[in-house]
């Protein structure tokens, strides 16, 4: 499997705070993996690193064989990089229709593709951002990351606090996603037996270290362990 993106030895944080000690990880093209952990570990900033968002201290970052560490956020999402981040931020004002316009880079995806995928987005694309449901705003929020047609999808807790029936769609949506192209996916997320059953390989973070690396599968079958890594709140 070709190495898609590969972190070695990254320090980095906010400011002068460091919350990514010494971690190395290599993702394979299109390889799908679960970032999981406690609150706090740093799996947010890990993201928010790859993306160019926080303090780099120390290390190296390759995107599709590129040293990217020093690259700027635009030039990042230009390579092909996209973050959905956990506050969503899409434009409220906007309406959906208008949220993915202004977000087309050209490329693989366009207004009526993402409506394919979701399809109860098609139904209010001319609703505005802040008259949607969380749920809806959730899938606008992926739905506008795909309109620069990226390479890699980089995904920060999607399915925090929404309904069972929002989460399957979505689940569905991204699992389709990964299926009909060679999309890198990494998903941040709380809900670990879930995340663990959608990503073959799971990644752990413990104070900001890297603390498993593996097979998502010997985790679901390993509470006593998985509870060690993420905290029994967090498995119940």
């Amino acid at each position: 499997m070709t190495e898609h993106l590969v972190l070695e030895r990254v320090s980095a944080g906010h400011g002068p705070t460091v919350v990514l000690d010494d971690v190395s990880l290599a993702i394979g093209r299109g390889e799908t993996v679960a970032l999981i952990g406690r609150n706090g570990t740093g799996k947010t900033t890990l993201l928010e690193t790859v993306m160019g968002l926080t303090t780099f201290h120390q290390g190296s970052v390759h995107y599709a064989g590129q040293p990217i560490e020093r690259w700027p956020t635009w030039r990042r999402a230009r390579a092909g990089m996209a973050l959905v981040p956990q506050e969503r931020e899409i434009f409220t004002s906007l309406s959906v229709k208008e949220n993915l316009e202004v977000a087309v880079r050209g490329g693989r995806w366009n207004t009526e593709r993402a409506f394919d995928l979701f399809p109860q987005l098609a139904q209010r694309r001319h609703h505005a951002g802040n008259a949607l449901s969380g749920g809806e705003q959730q899938m606008l929020a992926v739905a506008r990351a795909l309109m620069g047609s990226p390479d890699l999808l980089l995904l920060d807790e999607p399915l925090e606090g929404l309904a069972p029936i929002i989460v399957d769609a979505l689940v569905l949506a991204l699992d389709r996603l990964r299926s009909e192209s060679d999309m890198t996916l990494v998903l941040v997320e709380q809900h670990a037996m879930l995340a663990l059953e959608f990503a073959p390989r799971a990644v752990a973070l413990v104070r900001g270290k890297v603390a498993y690396d593996g097979p998502s599968d010997p985790l679901r079958r390993d509470a006593v362990r998985l509870a060690g890594l993420i905290g029994v709140a967090a498995h119940a």
